[in-house]
């Protein structure tokens, strides 16, 4: 894809250019035992502060202090994120990051693919957060290490495991809506090994999820104002062993069943049958200090099966659909340590999607293998990073995508960053072969992005900063051209995405503060929508934390807000501004029990981030949590 972004080019040149003398008599502040690593952003372990692309954390410690009770309640607000949800708990949810399309987000569970190979998402409302351990963020694209999807970012979900010793813990809930929660698990780690259980349950009534547009195919066409519920039971389970001192073997599991009553744009009493399943084993050999080779294999499913009853006989349940996706992969990955300070990596990855539907795909299998390779490279207070695949799909044939990054410490902790990378997006099945809109020469859409950043780490305080560009072309949208006007997807649709992003992090007067702002002005380049504003994206998003202790107590509180958004490509039918905020309170009743309270959406805000569909208005929760203190 030829370059389009020649001004931050000669950016990025300039930089580099002028700012390596500011190292040559200044260094940055040294790396302790407490830096927070981070592997998703080149698939091998580094400092969060001296990764490249901009990356987050969020750990075991803060989803329980924050008392999050969804994945994309934890997510909400947080740098280069903008959500939409249809209607509260366990309802669809897509997320957008860096302003890119909800489908460009890649999704890993413990190193494991997930998604549907059909609609291209993954369900973020299904995966519970008391099977999680912690959750790495990395934006900007990263197609060069892991292939399709990952245009706007990657987030990778870790299931818990547990630290030294026999842990035991669980938790009991209740809330607004009739909430109902309860979690249950243990950890157990020695020298040789470790293993993790847990088993959690989450069931509400919900809200009436959409007020009824009346018009059909906008929204919800039938008005039921009934509350829409969600119940989901999940179990997880991981361990490892160390099976000599240079061979481990490891492997995961993670099961959600969810059940799920939403308000649908045809049908009314709508309800779905949901489950995401995710296993996997691991074997990693560290043969000596320089080379360290890992061979990870698979498998996730992702199944949807839909019903809906009829007003007149509602106990009687009439099939709609299915979709079954399962995916396999596997990967082997070498580290090479060539010499102190450079790092060769390479590796391969293979991924077969095979699709069951009550709809008749007239493909429903096809694979990808993937090669890449990456070099790492510190020479002083510079680091270089650069990395090429090359992935040949079974529909579309071979695409290269290939990332280069640096970053020069200086000064008091200080660091800037710069990298430009491309990426892709394969097809999904319903782009391809859905029946009556085939489309199977398809491309995949690509992209080019550009990231400028500057940060600093400080004992107690850190900061960081970033701007970027990202151009997409070849985007699938579906067109209906004559003579029938069926529809059909067609690479047609081009977009520029431009967007700034602030985070701090400081420790004040006993105070946790954590502030997250973002700008992303994501425009259309297509024909006949030439620089409207991407659908479902706010141009404005924010979020701050504060937290502080008392003796045994623990108060704290979470704003988020977003600016207005559109809920259509033409940018007529505006959805306004929001901003809410979220009080929690937790009580040390001994060194083992503690008691958690909270109230979100204190103000009652109604809002909305899709058309017609509902949000939560004010809510309680109290809970119970039982954990040995270590």
């Amino acid at each position: 894809m030829q370059s389009r972004i020649p001004a931050m080019h000669s950016l990025v040149l300039a930089v580099t250019l002028c700012l390596p003398t500011l190292a040559s008599a200044e260094a940055a502040a040294d790396a302790t035992d407490l830096d927070e690593i981070v592997v998703t952003a080149t698939r091998t372990e580094v400092a969060l502060q001296d990764s490249v692309l901009p990356a987050q954390v969020i750990d075991r410690e803060e989803i329980e202090r924050t008392q999050a009770r969804s994945l994309p309640e934890l997510l909400k607000g947080r740098a280069g994120i903008n959500l939409t949800n249809q209607g509260g708990a366990g309802k669809l949810t897509s997320v957008f990051l860096r302003g890119a399309e909800s489908d460009h987000v890649l999704v890993l569970v413990d190193g494991v693919r997930i998604g549907s190979a059909t609609a291209g998402l993954a369900s973020f409302q299904d995966l519970p957060v008391d099977q999680i351990e912690r959750i790495e963020i990395v934006r900007g694209p990263r197609s060069s290490l892991y292939g399709s999807e990952a245009i706007g970012g990657v987030i990778q979900i870790f299931t818990r495991k547990g630290g030294l010793g026999f842990q035991p813990h669980f938790r009991i809930g209740a809330g607004s809506h009739n909430l109902r929660e309860a979690s249950a698990g243990f950890s157990n780690r020695t020298q040789r090994g470790w293993i993790s259980a847990e088993g959690a349950y989450q069931e509400t009534d919900g809200i009436n999820a959409c007020r009824g547009s009346g018009t059909l195919f906008q929204g919800c066409f039938a008005d039921e104002p009934d509350e829409d519920g969600y119940r989901n039971v999940s179990v997880s389970l991981r361990g490892g062993v160390n099976l000599t001192d240079a061979l481990t073997l490891e492997g995961h599991f993670l099961n959600a069943d969810a059940d799920n009553e939403y308000d649908s744009s045809i049908f009314g009493g709508n309800e779905a049958e949901n489950t995401q399943r995710v296993a996997g084993g691991k074997l990693t050999w560290s043969a000596n200090d320089r080379l360290k080779l890992a061979v990870q294999a698979g498998r996730a499913d992702d199944k949807s099966d839909a019903y809906y009853r009829n007003a007149a006989t509602p106990d009687l349940r009439t099939f709609v659909n299915t979709f079954d996706t399962q995916r396999d992969t596997a990967s082997v990955q070498a580290d090479f340590t060539l010499a102190e300070g450079h790092l060769l990596t390479a590796g391969g990855d293979w991924q077969q999607d095979n699709i069951t539907s009550s709809t008749g795909f007239s493909v429903d299998s096809r694979d990808n293998t993937g090669v890449f390779v990456e070099y790492q490279r510190r020479i002083g207070t510079h680091q270089w990073q650069a990395s090429v695949r090359n992935d040949d799909n079974e529909q579309f044939g071979d695409h290269l995508t290939g990332s280069a990054g640096w970053g020069l410490a200086f000064g008091d902790g200080f660091r800037l960053n710069a990298s430009y990378g491309t990426g892709f997006k394969a097809p999904t099945f319903n782009d391809l072969y859905y029946p009556g809109s085939e489309s199977p020469d398809l491309k995949p859409e690509q992209s080019e992005s550009l990231n400028i950043g500057v940060s600093q780490y400080k004992d107690n305080w850190n900061w960081t900063f970033n701007v970027f560009e990202t151009r997409i072309d070849d985007l699938i949208v579906f067109v209906y051209p004559p003579p029938d006007y069926n529809g059909i997807g067609m690479n047609v649709d081009e977009a520029r995405i431009r967007g700034a992003e602030f985070t701090v992090g400081v420790q004040l007067a006993g105070f946790d503060i954590s502030t997250q702002l973002s700008h992303i002005d994501p425009r259309n380049r297509s024909a006949g929508y030439e620089h409207n504003l991407l659908a479902r994206r706010s141009r404005n998003t924010a979020r701050i934390d504060v937290d502080r202790a008392f003796g045994d107590f623990r108060v704290g509180l979470t704003g988020t807000g977003a600016s207005h958004r559109y809920d259509n490509l033409s940018n007529t039918a505006r959805l306004a501004g929001y901003g809410t905020l979220d009080l929690r309170v937790e009580y040390a009743v001994t060194a083992d029990w503690t008691l958690q309270a909270r109230a979100t959406n204190v103000f009652d805000r109604q809002y909305e981030t899709i058309a017609w569909y509902n949000q939560p208005g004010r809510e309680y929760g109290l809970s119970l949590r039982y954990q040995p203190s270590r």
